[in-house]
């Protein structure tokens, strides 16, 4: 899918890999299986971590540039959190601006689409999708403090 990948290192219990600089997300190319459209500046990581529960992507659009097409989904609602650049998002015939720090959620039926209003600099952000309605509970009923005093001496470096 990607031109580019990325090592990945894996424990017992975690997987680990590095994209590096978001300005550099270019050198990524994600071609859909069933169009063989491709898409610079695009890398999923769903495979890349083994992910079960969700699926996220990095994205690059260049200054002046627009998604080429709304999109919707079956299942999985979308959360897009920019990191750089500034631009607009629509959904359903709705415009607001995006930029660093923004966050937008999007229901699956949402038909949505974007555009890098800089001259200048990418509109870089990352999608997470997950099945709607799968977590109903808040992360702190889940997570859970651990009867261990932390140290970083004497750890195994990967």
């Amino acid at each position: 899918m990607s031109q580019v990948q990325p090592s990945v290192k894996t424990g017992q219990n975690f997987a680990v890999t590095d994209l590096g600089l978001f300005s550099q997300l270019q050198q990524f190319t994600f071609e859909t299986p069933e169009t063989s459209r491709k898409f610079a500046g695009k890398v999923f990581v769903k495979e890349m971590l083994d992910l079960s529960s969700a699926e996220i992507s990095f994205n690059a659009l260049p200054p002046s540039k627009s998604v080429p097409f709304y999109h919707k989904h079956r299942l999985n609602e979308e959360i897009y959190i920019f990191i750089r650049g500034t631009g607009e998002f629509q959904v359903d015939g709705c415009v607001f601006p995006v930029g660093e720090g923004t966050i937008v959620r999007v229901d699956p039926e949402g038909e949505r689409c974007m555009r890098n209003t800089s001259k200048t600099e990418d509109l870089c952000w990352m999608v997470i999708q997950s099945r709607v309605g799968s977590h109903p509970d808040h992360t702190i009923q889940d997570g859970f403090g651990v009867q261990k005093r932390v140290s970083w001496v004497g750890k195994q470096k990967i």
